[in-house]
């Protein structure tokens, strides 16, 4: 079983109450009403945060600290062991116990105990971080003061501090003082946000009237969005829910390592125009899950202009690499994108969620103003009471933009640059300690902080099987959690491992000893064949 280095305090929950990170516990003036768990029933309709050491906020945050703890050191391992129907059963008994003041406790204890623990080496299967400490306790102010950015007066502080944010993260991606943008829940909304601007700003000037009051042309050249086969499936989903159904995405080939093959997207795109249909956007991947592939940017923006496509990066995974002087330039040519997407609870530690949508020119996002009288009227906006109701998909709205600007102050960009480079070099060491197993292969070195591997079977007929079987194994036993997926193509032989190394604390040895896992976990489904 693999531990968490006991010198690990920058991220992860703790393996012992000793070990719970200290929470600062928010103020604000004396006399509000007190916050937290009741400790009678009449309490239960307490609310804010008020000074002093105990009020009931600050008895809620030791009570879920410790429970933490103990369910951490009750699981013992990075996911509790067994099948989910006997997960499933213990969660059914916890919900059916006693309220009152130990619903907080028995949960917690439970969640944590019935968690797969990002903070744990042997928990590698997912873009899945163990979020700093700093960011958890920034979340905690969150979620105490309760502010909602859909308009100024309920966030004075948050709106400003978001858009402050979002001019930094901008600069860090290499846009003008032109660009603007928004917090999001995440790379799945920053791309659905890319497409739908992208549709209005295309498909409305060849049509010649707004997309988003008249909908979807019937008639006209039929619109067109270009993508690796190997990204993310949101983009899909986002060309279903904008009215252009899935198949108006083209998959474009990609190599060996899983990146946009660029002669292809050419092609692709040549054949398009040339049936009379309309490129409306190409969606380059930073990152793709699976291996951290790069899709040829600078290539993407050229064809993109050249066809009058709006270009959309997507670098939820890889945009992390804008934090580390050796990795930045594999994002080289992210700034010619017209929209970006980033996830910073993925390689920047933040809980989830921390996304960010970011456009190169304010004027494209037009289409997304409204005008609500009851939240952001315009006499208050001449005014000086700015609104960001108009930058976002969501109406109510939590103040994601806290934490990351508490963690980049706390630790700047050198500091998660170096977060970042320790992840890389472990992956780098992982994919060493796979190529000198004798049963493990490897499919292709590192890009980012992840990479694809498979246990090979004396009978290679059954290598998808044996790979399927020893992944269930391993979560059965509570001892690993590994990734699978497969590669493109058909037929059997596409079956993968992977590792996706997200926690800067775990080391070599450690990966290594996850490597022996897989493997014996490997001769096990074998034996059982």
């Amino acid at each position: 079983m693999l531990t968490t280095p006991a010198d690990a305090p920058a991220t992860g929950l703790p393996s012992t109450a000793a070990d719970a990170p200290a929470t600062a516990v928010p103020t604000t003036s004396a006399g509000g009403p007190a916050t937290g768990v009741p400790s009678s029933p009449a309490g239960a309709l307490a609310t804010g945060v008020v000074t002093g050491p105990e009020t009931p906020l600050a008895t809620a945050v030791r009570t879920v600290l410790d429970a933490l703890a103990a369910g951490v050191q009750r699981r013992g391992g990075p996911v509790p062991p067994g099948t989910p129907e006997e997960l499933a059963a213990e969660v059914a008994r916890a919900l059916s116990g006693p309220g009152g003041d130990d619903a907080l406790r028995r949960l917690t204890e439970l969640l944590a105990y019935g968690s797969a623990d990002p903070a744990d080496p042997a928990c590698a299967a997912h873009l899945h971080c163990p979020p700093l400490a700093v960011a958890v306790a920034a979340d905690l102010a969150v979620s105490a003061l309760n502010p909602s950015l859909d308009s100024w007066d309920q966030a004075p502080a948050a709106t400003e501090l978001e858009t402050s944010l979002l001019r930094e993260l901008a600069a860090l991606v290499g846009y003008s003082g032109e660009a603007a943008g928004v917090v999001t829940s995440g790379g799945t909304e920053s791309n659905l946000m890319g497409l739908m601007l992208a549709r209005d700003q295309v498909l409305g000037r060849v049509c010649g009237r707004p997309v988003q009051l008249g909908g979807v042309p019937g008639a006209g050249p039929r619109p067109r969005i270009f993508a690796s086969a190997a990204a993310h499936f949101s983009v899909r989903r986002s060309a279903a829910l904008l009215g252009l159904g899935e198949d108006a995405v083209v998959p474009v080939p990609v190599d060996r390592d899983l990146r946009m093959d660029g002669d292809a997207l050419a092609a692709a795109l040549r054949a398009s125009t040339g049936r009379g249909e309309l490129p409306v956007a190409v969606v380059a991947t930073a990152g793709t899950t699976d291996t951290g592939a790069i899709d040829p940017l600078h290539t993407c923006a050229a064809l993109a202009a050249e066809h009058g496509a709006w270009l959309h990066v997507d670098a939820a995974y890889g945009g992390g690499a804008l934090l580390s002087d050796r990795l930045a330039p594999l994002v080289a040519g992210v700034e010619l994108a017209d929209s970006v997407s980033l996830d910073w609870h993925k390689l920047g530690w933040q809980p989830v969620a921390a996304g960010v949508f970011l456009v190169r020119r304010e004027e494209t996002y037009e289409s997304l103003a409204r005008r609500a009288a009851y939240l952001n009227p315009a006499d208050d906006e001449e005014a000086g009471y700015p609104s960001l109701l108009g930058r976002s998909l969501r109406t109510t709205r939590r103040a994601d933009a806290f934490k990351i600007a508490v963690t980049l102050r706390a630790l700047g960009r050198d500091g998660l640059g170096r977060m970042v480079d320790a992840c890389h070099d472990l992956a780098r060491a992982g994919a060493a300690a796979v190529r000198a197993h004798p049963r493990l292969d490897l499919h292709a070195d590192p890009i980012l902080t992840a990479f694809l591997f498979r246990y090979v079977p004396a009978d290679p007929a059954a290598a998808d099987l044996v790979n399927a079987r020893l992944r269930r194994r391993l979560l059965r036993e509570g001892r690993a959690v590994v990734g699978r997926t497969e590669l493109p193509g058909d037929g059997p032989g596409r079956v993968r491992l992977k590792l996706t190394l997200l926690n800067p604390n775990t080391t070599a040895d450690q990966v290594e000893r996850l490597l022996g896992e897989v493997a014996a976990a490997g001769r096990a489904e074998e034996e059982a064949l």
